[in-house]
């Protein structure tokens, strides 16, 4: 099948479909006589892998060794769980950052009066220089 079946079929837009083979992610697909690439049932598969893994906010790095793991038939569970577990602890700490930035907010939005007057304590947390 060509590219634009296989976005279709995997939900991967063919313009990352060639980033991907460009980087190496996935192997580059084959070629017809016109030198159009073409994808296998297989390769459409790696793809929805790949799609699934990225969706849960896996990295680029994360889903190669997530993709070695899966061809390798002899894997232990264990390795698979260890990348999943450190995406985890990635997502905790992006989580903890957020809450702190949104206490933060609200605290500046509960000082600022809102009103017509200049005074802003928002504007003049922003202007501060660490020193």
């Amino acid at each position: 099948m060509n590219i634009g079946e296989a976005a279709r079929r995997s939900g991967v837009s063919a313009k990352t479909i060639r980033y991907y083979e460009s980087i190496g992610l996935i192997p580059a697909a084959g070629r017809t006589n016109a030198g159009y690439r073409a994808y296998t049932a297989n390769e459409v598969e790696t793809l929805r892998f790949v799609q699934r893994a990225r969706s849960l906010g896996f990295s680029v790095d994360d889903v190669a060794g997530l993709l070695g793991l899966w061809r390798d038939r002899s894997r232990a569970s264990a390795d698979v769980k260890a990348i999943a577990l450190n995406h985890v602890a990635a997502i905790e700490r992006k989580i903890a950052e957020l809450d702190s930035i949104r206490r933060t907010l609200i605290d500046l939005t509960n000082r600022c009066c809102g009103d017509d007057h200049p005074d802003c304590p928002i504007l003049e947390t922003l202007a501060q220089t660490d020193r």
